[in-house]
């Protein structure tokens, strides 16, 4: 299993999570291996590019779809050189703020930003990260200006954020959660379709004044694109089997803050067509580019 990313952070977790049940499901071990960089195109080029026997799959995410836009090359196609396998979790991002920040709501964080264009800042884990991506769409839908402060990860974001370097951030749960509850940081809203269960009381952005709102740190898996049919449908019932059992929800729900959304090949494929026309229009509007 190709993990784009480090050991650590939210896609690698939630891969360490799945391997071993998967493992059990395939009857033999499933090892992770980590190959970081590039926005996640090292590792998803060596999926693109590995034999389709079935003995390699990658896991993706929100950077498949924005990557096409932000990359004037890629060394693979998302779309011809990937076979979708299945959706696995969905991660949604907080909207928080310093307690010195004077908006305590979602309506009143988007009028201050308009009442002083190119004051506020927020920060994110650097360009074309999920944070990033949700804060620009987050501009993008209330014609506000804020500006970009780029930290390496999304915990450098929040210790600037608790430092009141930073006015806002986009962030996932887990990094923010136990500073919300001590009253260091104050949560407007999540960023999923609906509420989340480690915040029960934080609307979501959209219900809370920004209708259409809708951003998730989505992950699922990939196959090089000429796998056999047979072996991409076997490895879809096992992560869907894997991922469903209550232990492994209750893991990630616990580890990430992430909801299990296994899916069809299909229904990912479609997932990642809608991603990549969403992330298109913001990354053009914002002028955002690969650094």
């Amino acid at each position: 299993m190709i993990v784009p990313y480090a050991v650590g952070g939210s896609t690698d977790t939630v891969a360490r999570l799945l391997a071993p049940k998967l493992g059990e499901k395939l009857g033999q071990q499933v090892v992770v291996d980590n190959r970081p960089g590039a926005a996640t195109n090292i590792g998803l080029n060596i999926v693109a590019k590995a034999s389709p026997n079935g003995y390699t799959f990658g896991i993706a995410n929100i950077a498949l779809g924005a990557n096409p836009s932000l990359f004037s090359t890629l060394p693979f196609d998302p779309k011809k050189d990937l076979a979708p396998v299945s959706l696995t979790v969905q991660l949604p991002l907080v909207l928080t703020v310093n307690p010195a920040v004077p908006a305590k709501s979602v309506p009143e964080l988007i009028a201050l930003a308009k009442s002083k264009p190119g004051v506020l800042n927020y920060g994110s884990a650097g360009n074309g990260s999920a944070t990033h991506l949700a804060s620009e769409l987050f501009k993008y839908m209330t014609g506000t200006d804020i500006v970009n402060v780029p930290y390496n990860g999304g915990g450098p974001a929040i210790v600037a954020l608790l430092g009141n370097q930073v006015s806002l951030v986009l962030s996932s749960i887990p990094p923010a959660l136990g500073h919300i509850k001590a009253g260091r940081l104050i949560a407007l809203g999540v960023s999923g379709a609906k509420r989340n269960s480690a915040l029960p009381n934080v609307p979501t952005i959209a219900e809370a004044g920004l209708p259409g709102f809708e951003v998730t740190e989505w992950q699922g898996a990939v196959m090089p694109a000429r796998t056999p049919a047979a072996i991409v449908k076997r490895l879809n019932r096992e992560i869907v089997n894997a991922l469903t059992s209550q232990d492994i929800k209750d893991r990630i729900a616990a580890g990430v803050g992430g909801e299990v959304v296994a899916s069809t090949p299909e229904e990912l494929a479609k997932h990642l067509e809608r991603e990549i026309a969403k992330w298109s229009k913001v990354i053009k509007a914002a002028g955002i580019k690969a650094s």
